[in-house]
């Protein structure tokens, strides 16, 4: 049954797996944020990663929103560490596509969210990503659409289980999965059909699910901008790169900066990690511009990092590394992408000039 199901499966991360050429406006700034009241949230590979942020910088990470995406750790294969290198990759693809996407594996216990809890248990126990506890706290969103096809909704559900099985109270997390979204970040009134899958994964289905992760993990909030206000930053980000190898990041990021968060506003971060074909290099600013995520940063004190991936022929669509292609330590804290992501998140969070 299963080598039946790998061409199609593979066709299927083609869409999942899958600009600009202007100069970096400018330095990543120092802006004394709260580095300890930050959030994540991704789609798709963007999911993945910001839940394997989460878990290894918990002590940073307040909550975080899952749209599209599985548990943690759920690709990674039980003999990875027999094979290092390039097989262990595609050993690691192979269960990406068909246990952690498709459900195709459902038969043999894949994903099993018990067995995931105890593996980042074990990650803690090791010091290669933070204590469990860390995020027993955390607020965390989940999001599923009825026609998401790509990643169906049976493998978010298992992320949901996930997070029970860690200890993350039941009234901390809020499951959406009734809306006929495809597989898309969903908004009010920006992009395509509701049900539609497809560059730039944006879809309008008359529900705000920027606003609606950030106040189930921050709270009550201000209403969001009618217009903003602040300034989308594009911004070197080689500098937290350069001495990191194979890290598959772009060279440049962006950021949205309110106006408030410019002066002595003790401002918070969200980091926005976008879907496979959803960079600057496929869809430009889109993401960034009609997530709406800026106009719920310019009257909350919010800062949003949206960290860049680069395409290549072995990541052909510019996905974020959720099965191992930029090296073994692709789930923990010395991962080249969580190490490069978090090193923007200490220069927002610094008071230091740039050097």
């Amino acid at each position: 049954m299963i080598p039946r199901l790998i061409p199609a499966a593979l066709f299927a991360v083609a869409a999942l797996l899958s600009g600009c050429g202007e100069q970096p406006a400018d330095s990543l700034p120092a802006l004394g944020a709260q580095r300890d009241a930050t959030s994540v949230s991704g789609i798709s590979s963007g999911a993945y990663m910001a839940g394997q942020f989460q878990f290894a910088h918990g002590k940073d990470v307040i909550g975080a929103g899952i749209i599209a995406g599985g548990p943690y750790g759920c690709s990674q294969s039980v003999f990875a560490d027999l094979i290092p290198g390039p097989g262990m990759a595609l050993l690691n693809l192979n269960k990406a596509i068909n246990g952690c996407m498709l459900n195709a594996l459902q038969a043999f216990g894949v994903p099993d969210p018990e067995l995931l809890a105890q593996r980042a248990e074990r990650l803690a126990e090791k010091g290669r990503i933070d204590p469990i506890s860390a995020t027993q706290s955390d607020r965390i969103y989940l999001f599923s659409g009825k026609n998401d096809s790509t990643v169906v909704p049976t493998i978010v559900e298992a992320a949901n289980r996930f997070y029970a099985e860690i200890g993350v109270p039941k009234e901390q997390i809020e499951f959406v999965a009734d809306m006929p979204a495809g597989h898309a970040f969903v908004t009010v009134d920006r992009g395509a059909a509701c049900d539609y899958t497809g560059k730039p994964y944006i879809v309008d289905c008359d529900y705000d699910q920027a606003g609606a992760l950030l106040r189930h993990i921050y709270g009550a909030l201000n209403a969001p901008a009618a217009d903003i206000t602040g300034r989308f930053l594009l911004f070197d980000q080689e500098r937290f790169t350069d001495d990191l190898s194979n890290h598959g990041m772009g060279d440049e990021g962006l950021a949205y900066i309110p106006k408030s968060c410019e002066g002595d506003a003790a401002c918070r971060v969200h980091i926005a990690f976008h879907g496979c074909g959803q960079n600057r290099t496929f869809v430009g600013d889109t993401f960034a511009r009609d997530s709406g995520f800026a106009r719920w940063a310019d009257t909350n004190n919010l800062i949003i990092l949206f960290p860049q991936t680069s395409a290549s022929p072995l990541n052909p669509q510019g996905c974020w590394d959720w099965w191992g292609f930029t090296g073994s330590d692709y789930l923990t804290r010395d991962a080249p992408q969580i190490t490069a992501v978090h090193r923007m998140l200490e220069r927002l969070a610094s008071t230091q000039p740039s050097s």
